[in-house]
Protein backbone atom coordinates (compact mmCIF):
# COMPACT_ATOMS: atom_id res chain seq x y z
CA UNK A 1 0.00 0.00 0.00
CA UNK A 2 1.55 3.57 -0.75
CA UNK A 3 -0.28 5.57 2.16
CA UNK A 4 -0.56 4.39 5.45
CA UNK A 5 -2.33 7.61 6.83
CA UNK A 6 -1.99 11.13 7.80
CA UNK A 7 1.38 12.15 9.60
CA UNK A 8 3.78 14.74 10.40
CA UNK A 9 7.10 13.55 9.60
CA UNK A 10 9.88 12.73 12.77
CA UNK A 11 12.46 15.08 11.18
CA UNK A 12 10.18 17.51 10.92
CA UNK A 13 9.19 17.83 15.06
CA UNK A 14 13.01 17.94 15.14
CA UNK A 15 13.73 20.56 12.54
CA UNK A 16 11.14 22.54 14.45
CA UNK A 17 13.42 23.16 17.57
CA UNK A 18 16.15 23.46 15.05
CA UNK A 19 14.23 26.74 13.74
CA UNK A 20 14.54 25.00 10.05
CA UNK A 21 10.68 26.30 9.41
CA UNK A 22 8.92 29.14 9.17
CA UNK A 23 5.58 29.37 8.83
CA UNK A 24 4.80 32.96 8.76
CA UNK A 25 2.71 34.95 5.92
CA UNK A 26 5.04 37.15 4.02
CA UNK A 27 8.67 36.41 5.75
CA UNK A 28 8.14 32.93 5.64
CA UNK A 29 9.38 29.66 4.14
CA UNK A 30 8.12 28.86 0.79
CA UNK A 31 6.15 25.38 1.44
CA UNK A 32 4.75 22.89 -1.46
CA UNK A 33 2.79 20.20 -1.77
CA UNK A 34 3.32 17.12 -4.44
CA UNK A 35 1.05 14.77 -5.47
CA UNK A 36 1.83 11.08 -5.67
CA UNK A 37 0.18 8.14 -7.18
CA UNK A 38 -0.07 4.35 -5.68
CA UNK A 39 3.58 3.39 -5.68
CA UNK A 40 4.72 5.93 -3.73
CA UNK A 41 5.83 4.75 -0.47
CA UNK A 42 6.61 7.42 2.81
CA UNK A 43 6.69 6.79 6.76
CA UNK A 44 7.16 8.65 9.31
CA UNK A 45 11.11 8.54 8.19
CA UNK A 46 10.79 10.41 5.40
CA UNK A 47 13.03 13.05 5.43
CA UNK A 48 12.57 15.11 2.21
CA UNK A 49 10.89 16.10 -1.45
CA UNK A 50 11.57 13.65 -3.85
CA UNK A 51 9.85 13.05 -7.47
CA UNK A 52 10.28 9.24 -7.63
CA UNK A 53 6.38 8.35 -8.30
CA UNK A 54 5.28 11.78 -8.08
CA UNK A 55 2.43 12.37 -10.81
CA UNK A 56 3.10 13.45 -14.31
CA UNK A 57 2.84 17.25 -15.62
CA UNK A 58 -0.60 18.45 -16.12
CA UNK A 59 -2.43 21.33 -16.98
CA UNK A 60 -1.29 23.70 -13.88
CA UNK A 61 0.43 20.86 -12.11
CA UNK A 62 4.54 20.39 -12.24
CA UNK A 63 7.27 18.81 -11.01
CA UNK A 64 7.52 19.43 -7.90
CA UNK A 65 3.95 20.31 -7.34
CA UNK A 66 2.29 23.46 -6.26
CA UNK A 67 2.62 26.22 -3.90
CA UNK A 68 0.85 26.59 -0.59
CA UNK A 69 0.01 29.80 0.63
CA UNK A 70 1.02 30.05 4.32
CA UNK A 71 -1.42 30.99 7.00
CA UNK A 72 -0.18 32.88 10.04
CA UNK A 73 0.63 30.00 12.95
CA UNK A 74 -1.97 30.47 16.06
CA UNK A 75 -3.04 28.98 19.05
CA UNK A 76 -6.05 27.89 21.12
CA UNK A 77 -5.83 26.64 24.72
CA UNK A 78 -2.50 24.60 24.42
CA UNK A 79 -2.54 23.90 20.83
CA UNK A 80 -0.46 25.51 17.93
CA UNK A 81 -1.78 25.68 14.63
CA UNK A 82 -1.23 26.30 10.87
CA UNK A 83 -2.67 25.78 7.98
CA UNK A 84 -3.17 26.24 4.52
CA UNK A 85 -4.84 28.21 1.87
CA UNK A 86 -6.88 25.15 -0.72
CA UNK A 87 -4.48 24.76 -3.36
CA UNK A 88 -6.18 23.80 -7.27
CA UNK A 89 -4.62 22.57 -10.61
CA UNK A 90 -6.58 23.39 -13.80
CA UNK A 91 -6.75 21.95 -16.82
CA UNK A 92 -5.31 18.45 -15.39
CA UNK A 93 -5.55 14.63 -15.42
CA UNK A 94 -4.53 13.46 -12.39
CA UNK A 95 -4.94 10.09 -10.54
CA UNK A 96 -2.94 10.63 -7.20
CA UNK A 97 -3.38 8.75 -3.69
CA UNK A 98 -1.47 11.43 -1.88
CA UNK A 99 0.59 14.22 -1.31
CA UNK A 100 4.04 15.42 0.33
CA UNK A 101 4.11 18.36 2.46
CA UNK A 102 7.31 20.16 1.78
CA UNK A 103 9.56 23.37 2.54
CA UNK A 104 10.74 24.42 -1.13
CA UNK A 105 12.99 26.76 0.89
CA UNK A 106 15.45 25.10 3.16
CA UNK A 107 18.10 23.43 2.14
CA UNK A 108 17.41 19.60 0.88
CA UNK A 109 13.80 20.09 0.65
CA UNK A 110 12.97 19.33 3.91
CA UNK A 111 9.04 17.32 4.72
CA UNK A 112 6.53 18.42 6.73
CA UNK A 113 3.77 15.81 6.17
CA UNK A 114 2.27 12.99 4.38
CA UNK A 115 -1.34 13.16 3.29
CA UNK A 116 -3.32 10.07 2.38
CA UNK A 117 -6.10 10.55 0.20
CA UNK A 118 -7.76 7.53 1.08
CA UNK A 119 -7.78 6.29 -2.12
CA UNK A 120 -7.76 7.33 -6.12
CA UNK A 121 -8.25 10.92 -6.25
CA UNK A 122 -8.85 11.91 -10.37
CA UNK A 123 -9.57 14.58 -12.77
CA UNK A 124 -9.57 14.75 -16.03
CA UNK A 125 -9.17 17.76 -18.54
CA UNK A 126 -10.46 19.33 -14.96
CA UNK A 127 -9.15 20.96 -11.95
CA UNK A 128 -7.37 18.63 -9.31
CA UNK A 129 -8.03 20.22 -6.01
CA UNK A 130 -6.21 19.91 -2.45
CA UNK A 131 -9.15 21.26 -0.07
CA UNK A 132 -7.44 21.98 3.70
CA UNK A 133 -9.86 21.34 6.80
CA UNK A 134 -10.57 24.29 9.26
CA UNK A 135 -7.97 26.55 10.84
CA UNK A 136 -8.28 25.24 14.46
CA UNK A 137 -7.17 23.09 17.08
CA UNK A 138 -9.45 20.25 16.26
CA UNK A 139 -8.75 20.30 12.29
CA UNK A 140 -5.72 22.54 11.13
CA UNK A 141 -3.28 20.37 8.91
CA UNK A 142 -0.58 21.18 11.50
CA UNK A 143 -1.10 21.07 15.16
CA UNK A 144 0.74 20.41 17.92
CA UNK A 145 -0.91 19.74 21.02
Amino acid sequence: MAFSGNFMCTSFKVELMRAVHNFTTGTGNAFKLALYDNSASFTAATTAYTATNEVANSGTYAAGGGALTNVTPTSTGTTAFTDFADLSFTSATITAFGALIYNDTATGDPTVCVLDFGGAKTSTSGTFTIIFPTADATNAIIRIA
